[in-house]
């Protein structure tokens, strides 16, 4: 898998240093463009952090930046990234790197303004004949030799378990019981931290910190990584937080943006087949999600909360951003969604093989974080475009 994870990043030229990360994994290659230069006060949580004894690193990213010749930089390093679409397509995301190139080859149509609604198997089971789109509001049909599903975590296990017939009862892929459960999609925490001075940063997303990953003094278990994320904007607190802002003046929010350094804490959600996605007869989709590992969760919040005095912060002013996801919350809501199709060698206990072929299916491949038996973590972007390219490979060598 490794080599893959170095095209993935060479493929949506991911900027970073090799080295810093005190548990990075292997690999084959250097990022290809160097890290992204930390502003003024992210520098000075840098410096602090190291200091106090911790191993602070520039996060990796996937922008179109080049700090040394600026005027001819795709990116501006502007304060609307994180969370924000990029109206210079200067983000490395699927939309610029990965659907619009595809289209200027003859062979690649999009269309949009269309849903797939149901897969249709041969007499014997054993294959995909046809896949049913609504298009505009009428019904077509489409075959093709192979046939790859790649909706996210959710709609696709909706596509496979809808698309039950005689030969497949419990829904395509689905021999195993295992479509649509182990739901994951992390144990996620905005948080903001009020500077002691004003914090100008604009591009904010450039640290991030694995010192507790795998556990920390008194907990031996992992706990999860810490990192920045996009810069508060007195705006956003009115946007996220409707009720509980409505009588604050907006000078009052843009003042605590201008001092807050925004944190991203993320711990593992592990896979509990009981965590799952089903759908009834209508096709509407229920996500059925109990939270778990919460403990670890917390005492990544405890511990960020503890070194905010040795950072230049106000340590009892460590404020959630956004709530941890309940029930209440629509599955357009959740993040970093994943696990619903795991793949394995054992068709008893996964939906698909290590290729990411349904086992009971010749031509139907599912290739996206649907196949993660577990999430890590750290954002499975990565992961997803790496295991994208491994089964293309596949793909190719099948066709020949």
């Amino acid at each position: 898998m490794e080599p893959y994870y170095t095209k993935a990043e060479q493929l949506y030229q991911v900027h970073g240093a090799r080295g810093e990360d005190p548990i990075e994994p292997p690999s084959s290659a250097p990022y290809p463009y160097p890290p992204v230069s930390h502003e003024p006060r992210i520098q000075k949580l840098s410096d602090d952090l190291e200091r106090a004894g911790y191993h602070p690193f520039h996060a990796p990213c996937g922008i179109m930046l080049n700090e040394d010749n600026r005027p001819f930089s795709a990116c501006i390093r502007c304060s609307n990234v994180d969370g924000f679409p990029c109206l210079l397509h200067a983000k490395s995301d699927a939309e610029v790197i990965g659907v619009r190139p595809a289209l200027e080859y003859p062979n690649v149509t999009l269309l949009t303004n269309t849903r797939a609604i149901e897969l249709h198997t041969n007499a014997t089971g054993t294959t995909v004949t046809e896949v049913v789109v609504e298009r505009n509001g009428e019904i077509e049909t489409y075959q093709g030799g192979i046939v790859v599903v790649s909706a996210g975590a959710t709609n696709s296990a909706k596509l496979l378990l809808i698309s039950a017939n005689d030969k497949h009862p419990n829904g395509l892929a689905n021999g195993s019981d295992q479509v649509g459960r182990n739901y994951m999609f992390h144990n996620c925490t905005a948080v903001l931290a009020i500077s002691k001075e004003p914090n100008p940063t604009q591009f904010q997303k450039t640290l991030a910190l694995n010192d507790f990953y795998f556990g920390m003094e008194g907990f031996a278990y992992p706990v999860g990584n810490i990192q920045m994320v996009g810069k508060s904007q007195g705006p956003m607190f009115k946007g996220e937080k409707p009720v509980e802002t409505k009588l604050a003046p907006m000078f009052t929010m843009t003042d605590i943006a201008h001092h807050a350094v925004d944190f991203w804490l993320s711990t593992e959600d592990l896979p509990d087949p009981n965590n799952r996605v089903s759908v009834d007869k209508e096709g509407k989709v229920t996500l059925s999600y109990t939270p778990n590992n919460e403990v670890p969760k917390q005492k990544l919040y405890d511990k960020l909360k503890s070194m905010l005095n040795h950072l230049g912060m106000h340590p009892d002013h460590l404020i959630p951003r956004s709530a941890y996801l309940k029930t209440d919350i629509p599955v357009a809501g959740v993040a970093h969604q994943a696990g619903t199709c795991r793949f394995g060698r054992d068709p008893k206990t996964s939906a698909l093989d290590v290729n990411c072929k349904a086992h009971e299916l010749d031509n139907l491949y599912v290739v996206d974080t649907s196949f993660f038996p577990s999430i890590s973590a750290v954002n499975p972007a990565l992961t997803a475009i790496a295991n994208a390219l491994r089964v293309g490979d596949h793909l190719l060598e099948r066709m020949k």
